[in-house]
């Protein structure tokens, strides 16, 4: 809960941000069987090789910061957006595929993992085995945070176990085809207020990222402070990030990528999805 004036007067402006960034958008756009068909053996090389090369990765940055996946299978549109006090941070925590799905590898992140995790959904492994194959013999493992969703909307989180004293506090939730998650938080609201823009918010992929970014950042976000946020967007039959925007160093990052996503011009934008 709020506990000053000014922050509630920073809330119900950022609010009515929220509402303005949804409403432009609105306005501007008017594995199967197949899949596990994979012998034991190919198996265990490719788990083991990925296993060898996380342990090889000796040094990371700790990446504290709030973050959301989803998907939209009937639009074929998946997508994910993060924001912390960490620098440039839409570029080393979120990654998204078209036809594949989104990733969030977080806290102490593992830049290797992005494109990893995506190609192992790719070939028809459930999220869970993805996670469990990335952190099996991560020497780091309870100090990562990491959220993975394919384009079916089957999700999955894995919380850091030993977050850094910095932490606070650190969570996840997760409902249909979306995950929030994040760690150096100021409490749980800023995970629920994301969930409940996300589920609550209409409009499209896109649309309700935003929102859900902007109502983690409202509720607090990283107690920190607030530097950096991005937001990446895949489309089938749309080759690399269909959509992305980045705040890379701000006083107020969530509000500048909220102004900019506002402004922007693209099909991303603006089309309801069933829910």
């Amino acid at each position: 809960m709020l506990k000053t004036s000014s922050a509630r007067e920073r809330f119900m402006k950022s609010v009515g941000l929220c509402c303005i960034v949804v409403f432009l958008g609105l306005c501007l756009c008017g594995c199967s069987s197949k899949c596990f068909q994979h012998d034991a053996q190919s198996n265990n090389r490719a788990w083991r090789a990925m296993s060898e090369s996380s342990c090889s990765w000796s040094e990371v940055e700790v990446s504290g910061t709030f973050s959301i996946v989803a998907v939209d299978p009937e639009a074929g549109v998946c997508g994910a957006a993060v924001a912390s006090k960490y620098p440039a941070v839409g570029k080393v925590v979120p990654y998204v595929r078209a036809g594949v799905g989104a990733f969030c590898t977080q806290h102490w992140h593992n830049l290797k993992w992005g494109e990893r995790a995506l190609d192992l959904l790719a070939e028809g492994h459930l999220p869970e085995h993805v996670l469990a194959g990335l952190l099996r013999d991560d020497a780091r493992r309870d100090k990562r945070q990491l959220a993975i969703i394919d384009m079916s909307g089957r999700a999955a989180n894995r919380n850091c176990a030993k977050a850094d004293k910095s932490g606070i506090w650190w969570g996840a939730a997760s409902g249909k085809y979306y995950a929030c998650q994040g760690n150096t938080l100021v409490g749980q609201e800023v995970i629920f207020a994301m969930a409940r823009a996300y589920e609550e918010t209409k409009g499209s992929v896109a649309d309700r990222i935003m929102a859900a970014l902007v109502a983690g950042d409202r509720a607090g976000g990283d107690h920190r402070g607030r530097l950096a946020a991005g937001i990446r967007v895949a489309k089938e039959g749309v080759e690399g990030h269909w959509l992305e925007l980045y705040v890379d160093k701000s006083d107020d990052a969530v509000v500048e990528l909220a102004r900019k996503y506002a402004a922007l011009k693209h099909e991303a934008k603006g089309v309801r999805s069933p829910k």
